[in-house]
């Protein structure tokens, strides 16, 4: 006999083998006890979870010679055997993926005139149900609402949100829910045994876990594991070979390089991946649910209870959830889903998750809420440890900047520079009114900022000012700072102010040195003196 799948193989033959349906299985077994058995029944829910089966299961039922006291077929008779192997004329299985037109209705309507030749009903089970047309649900509507006695309908579908809301209305509706992990792991332990193949107890959780609520995909994974390393024990580290996954492990490795904002380790663990034949989206997947288990574990203590891990893992997850704060964790989560939806469709996935690890490592590169967010409390914590904040030139004209953002300032001022002496504000105010001349003799672009330490007030003999000049241009800041250049500045504005005044120059580049915003402002001087930016 030729192979057959795990999943056809140990497909339930009765209600009590069908698992994680527990809420249906107990109404239809109450059903057949009592004789309330419904004509028209609507199993929907994902894939994997047993939908087909039952309904299987429930059309033997209703048919068997010999039921048990359960309300289970027998699966010996004469009827259950015909049905088993497909031979049954009362049992008609349809494909309405395939056959979904108005005249395949319209021979179900003929057809339902004639009794079942062999048991008590004629079941017709519609799988994908919501793929009929609607000229097909128009002419099904007459015959699910009133079908003969004899007749059952079961209709099976992933997306009963496409269903009519008169089909609907005509139906017993049963939700089948997502298997936990837990069970899917516990099922394949037991058929494990069955088929004699030693698998380590990580290596049947994970297959469990990448089921993703699906026992049929479970057991379609796990036999591709059995039959790449046929004849040996299933290791976790094999799963993960098979299944082109990563360990736990990298993922630890991967986080803690992205907190610690290492764009170019974070890039290199991922290229260190793909060389390994990892498969990309898959990659993101895992990470995404590893993050969303410290999520989980960082909200509260009692939600441990609900992950799918290893104590190992539980306390490696408990240490990096002291490592980063909550905010931060959302939005590392939101920028992988989003990349999830995108790499379905996406030609270069490699690309994409490269530039998806360097917006988690570098949070100046998001302009939506969540980076901004991430951002201020990077701020934040910058503050509250001590480092230097500078606020803005115009915060600090303004006296809008915050308290911690000003003690950020004085700090630079006492730390990097001598503190200027006070100068007279018409002095500063005549230099400013003359910038536009003094400009006329230099070849560079700029603007200039006054200040003082304390109140504007004329101090004779020891006042002075200072001059600083901001230039964004590289090429022009490394030509304005040779000496040559700063001689020409202070001839120039040595002649157009008509007299040498006691003061200090600084160039000031936009990425380089010292900002102007670290530059201590006196509120109403700045007020008093507005200088435009002047390109020559």
């Amino acid at each position: 006999m030729s192979y057959v799948a795990l999943y056809r193989k140990f497909r339930p033959q009765t209600f009590d083998e069908v698992k994680g349906q527990d809420h249906i299985v107990t109404t239809l077994q109450n059903q057949l006890k009592a004789g309330r058995i419904g004509h028209a029944y609507l199993f929907c829910g994902t894939r994997g979870t047993g939908k087909t089966t039952v309904a299987k299961i429930l059309a033997r039922a209703v048919n068997c010679e010999n039921p048990r006291e359960d309300g289970s077929p027998c699966n010996k008779c004469a009827t259950c055997s015909a049905i088993l192997t497909g031979t049954s004329t009362n049992v008609i299985e349809i494909d309405a993926a395939s056959n979904n037109g108005v005249d395949n209705i319209r021979e179900i309507r003929e057809e339902v005139a004639y009794r079942p030749t062999q048991g008590r009903y004629k079941v017709y089970i519609i799988d994908e149900a919501h793929m009929l047309s609607t000229g097909a649900w128009n002419a099904l509507l007459k015959t699910l609402e009133e079908p003969p006695e004899y007749v059952i309908f079961m209709l099976a579908t992933t997306e009963v949100n496409k269903f009519p809301i008169t089909i609907l209305s005509r139906c017993q509706r049963y939700n089948f829910r997502r298997i936990t992990a837990g069970t899917i792991a516990r099922r394949l332990q037991e058929l494990l045994q069955e088929e004699g193949v030693e698998a380590e107890e990580a290596a049947v959780r994970y297959i469990a876990r990448a089921g993703d609520g699906s026992l049929r995909d479970a057991l379609s994974l796990l036999d591709q594991c059995i039959a790449f390393y046929l004849g040996e024990k299933l290791t976790y580290g094999k799963v993960l070979d098979v299944l082109g996954t990563v360990d736990t492990d990298v993922f630890s490795s991967l986080l803690r390089k992205v907190i610690a904002g290492d764009a170019a380790g974070s890039v290199r663990v991922l290229q260190e991946l793909i060389r390994d034949g990892r498969e990309v989206g898959q990659f993101v997947t895992d990470f995404t649910w590893y993050l969303r288990n410290l999520m989980l574990v960082q909200s509260s203590p009692d939600l441990e209870d609900t992950l799918d891990v290893s104590p190992e893992n539980l306390l490696q997850l408990q240490e990096e959830s002291s490592m980063i704060d909550s905010g931060t964790l959302m939005r590392y989560i939101h920028v992988l889903s989003e990349l999830s939806g995108q790499l379905r469709f996406a030609v270069q996935k490699q690309i994409l998750v490269e530039v998806a690890l360097i917006r988690l490592c570098r949070p100046q590169m998001d302009t939506d809420l969540t980076g901004i967010l991430d951002r201020i409390r990077t701020l934040e914590d910058k503050i509250e440890n001590g480092m230097v904040i500078a606020a803005s030139p115009a915060a600090q004209a303004a006296g809008h900047g915050t308290g911690a953002a000003r003690e950020g300032v004085q700090a630079v001022q006492r730390q990097e520079k001598p503190v200027p002496k006070k100068a007279a504000p018409e002095d500063l105010q005549k230099i400013a009114s003359c910038w536009p001349q003094i400009l006329k003799h230099l070849d560079m672009p700029g603007r200039v900022v006054f200040t003082q330490a304390g109140p504007p007030r004329y101090d004779t003999g020891t006042g002075s000012s200072r001059l600083y000049l901001e230039i964004a241009d590289q090429t022009v800041r490394e030509m304005a700072s040779q000496d040559d250049h700063l001689g020409a500045l202070k001839a120039a504005v040595a002649e157009t102010f008509g007299q040498e005044l006691d003061y200090e120059i600084q160039i000031v580049g936009t990425n380089h040195g010292i900002r102007l915003e670290k530059v201590p402002l006196d509120e109403r001087l700045a007020q008093e003196i507005t200088i435009p930016v002047e390109e020559i």
